[in-house]
């Protein structure tokens, strides 16, 4: 890495790397310097029909002439100009491609979920422990502003204890990508693909569950399309979280959070635009929280780029990756079995 400069190769050119490329322009010494997809018309760069569930803001057109193009992945790992590669392919690949990246001895950050199943996450953890490069899962909520906050204020205990905290990530069903994400079988449906990113805060803020209770039913994948948990946490602290891709069409998408400490009760809706996070704390007015940054995928990606430099491994790491999988899998098979299913 001349200069200290890292050049970043992006694998899998949809919505999400659209929102990482936003994300690497605003971090210094930075270079989306390949991109790579099986689809010639995607290594055009011009990422202006990208879409998601988070408005994306302006559209991402890449200047073609500074950055490679590649179709063979093997290219792109054997190309020794690139430092990095994010992929942002769907869960059923991140074994295979995520694999011999790191064995090439390349830096990683790999989307959510690290896996599909345990026996592959397992699988990846094991390569990210014998690699030379970092590993990061791109678990881009721990670093949302307002999510960042909560776990500050869980940390600090300064509203005291929390008794109780619920979480939400609602949609209708992705209109983008249906033949990936409605197959059930290899996305995890939205239990894996959407609520997945509440089930990692939660182990993230109150330490891996001791089980897990869930109900739920499919809708469009054959997996589990809606679920609501009860997460039996360390401190006692009732844990709820509930994750959808069942609301009818035209619904939209919303996440929030409410968390009652023994002093205060913290309120936060994205759909409130004028004060999303709101936090009431006994004898004061009610308080409109204003949190810097800007959103989860720029936090995150500036975490993977200081751990490159610094040598340090991302605290989303690959056994964090690991753990959040083996809870979405024991809350899946809550939800198919009735019955409430410990975690080790």
């Amino acid at each position: 890495m001349a200069n200290d400069n890292i050049n970043i190769g992006i694998v899998g050119l949809g919505f999400m790397a659209a929102m990482h490329i936003r994300a690497y322009r605003e971090i210094d010494g930075v270079n989306v310097a390949a991109i790579c997809d099986l689809d010639p018309e995607r290594l055009k760069g011009d990422f202006t029909k990208a879409l998601g569930n988070i408005d994306s803001g302006e559209p991402v057109i890449l200047d073609m002439s500074q950055v490679k193009a590649y179709q063979d992945f093997k290219e792109l790992l054997a190309d020794d100009s690139i430092d990095a590669i994010d992929i942002c392919t769907p869960t059923r690949t991140h074994l295979f491609m995520a694999k011999p990246a790191l064995a090439s001895g390349k830096h990683v950050i790999c989307e959510k979920p690290l896996a599909r199943n345990i026996a592959d996450a397992t699988e990846l953890v094991e390569a990210a422990e014998q690699a030379k490069g970092q590993f990061m899962v791109g678990m881009c909520l721990r670093f949302w502003p307002q999510w960042a906050w909560l776990k500050e204020a869980v940390v600090s205990g300064r509203y005291g204890k929390v008794q109780a905290a619920h979480f939400q990530r609602i949609a209708e069903p992705p209109a983008w990508g249906q033949a990936i994400y409605f197959d059930g079988k290899t996305s995890g449906g939205a239990l894996f693909d959407l609520h997945v990113h509440d089930t990692d805060f939660v182990q993230h803020v109150f330490g891996r569950p001791k089980s897990v209770y869930s109900t739920g039913f499919t809708k469009v994948s054959g997996a589990i399309d809606h679920v609501l948990t009860q997460y039996e946490v360390e401190c006692g602290a009732k844990v709820s979280a509930e994750g959808s891709w069942a609301m009818t069409p035209g619904w939209g998408f919303n996440m929030s959070y409410r968390v009652i400490f023994e002093r205060a009760t913290a309120d936060y809706d994205v759909g409130r635009e004028d004060e999303p996070l709101r936090l009431f704390e006994e004898g004061k007015e009610k308080q409109v929280i204003e949190c810097a940054g800007t959103d989860g995928y720029a936090g995150e990606l500036a975490h993977f780029i200081d751990s490159i430099r610094s040598g340090k491994t991302p605290s989303v790491s690959a056994a964090e990756g690991l753990c959040t999988v083996e809870i979405c899998a024991a809350e899946e098979q809550s939800v198919l079995t009735g019955q409430s299913v410990k975690l080790d």
